[in-house]
């Protein structure tokens, strides 16, 4: 019994920071992602066709190819680009972070513009009588209703997110997947995957209780 706890003892703690690692790249993929892609909604709202047509071009590429070509393509392709690749040499970490932030940025402008789209325009000619600017009306009529309907695609969106952070071990960053393979090849088992399997649900579980409580916050 002690050999096993010893065993479970070396093999989970590796993966715990590892969590630690995955959970970073989370936390700083949904700040960032979560505004850009408000971003980007709002660009293809927008009627000056240049800044449509760019954002329409970058939600389509972002989400027309795998996010895993995009991760080696920030670490591995840019450095490469002629003249101005020197700028682009990124760590590990932040080319994962850079990487992540684009492409869930995309995902989120579509909820988001799905979201807008959700909203009857009653609520804008109504906000329009009342005298409120579009700033406010924005921000204390529309976004708030926009939340409520884009808050079950959120989560979703949201849970996709923490298991594609096992991406990153191609490009060499020492995340839950990463020590779990690395105790699978040295010990010839596969019960380091069962472990990372219960690391990465309880992450979701947290996060589905978290956003549960948002959405009863939402309910009108």
């Amino acid at each position: 019994m002690s050999d096993f706890l010893t065993y479970l003892s070396n093999i989970t703690l590796p993966m715990i920071y590892g969590m630690g690692i995955a959970l970073s790249i989370f936390a700083v993929t949904f700040v960032c992602s979560i505004p850009l892609g408000f971003l980007f909604t709002l660009m293809v709202r927008s009627k000056f066709k240049p800044i449509k047509a760019f954002a329409d071009a970058y939600i389509y590429v972002m989400r027309g190819t795998p996010l895993l070509l995009q991760l080696m393509f920030v670490y591995f392709g840019l450095p490469l680009l002629p003249f101005f690749g020197q700028f682009f040499i990124f760590d590990r970490f932040t080319a994962a972070c850079i990487a992540f932030g684009m492409n869930y940025a995309a995902y989120f402008a579509e909820i988001f513009r799905g979201g807008l789209l959700a909203i009857d325009k009653g609520q804008y000619e109504a906000a329009k009588v009342l005298g409120l600017t579009k700033f406010e009306t924005m921000t204390r009529v529309v976004v708030p209703q926009m939340i409520r309907v884009c808050l079950p695609s959120i989560t979703n969106e949201t849970i996709t997110l923490v298991k594609d952070t096992s991406l990153v071990t191609v490009i060499g960053v020492a995340e839950i997947l990463h020590y779990a393979k690395t105790a699978v090849n040295r010990d010839g088992g596969p019960f380091p995957f069962f472990i990372a399997a219960i690391l990465y649900l309880l992450i979701n579980f947290v996060i589905t209780m978290v956003f549960k409580k948002l959405e009863k916050k939402y309910e009108f």
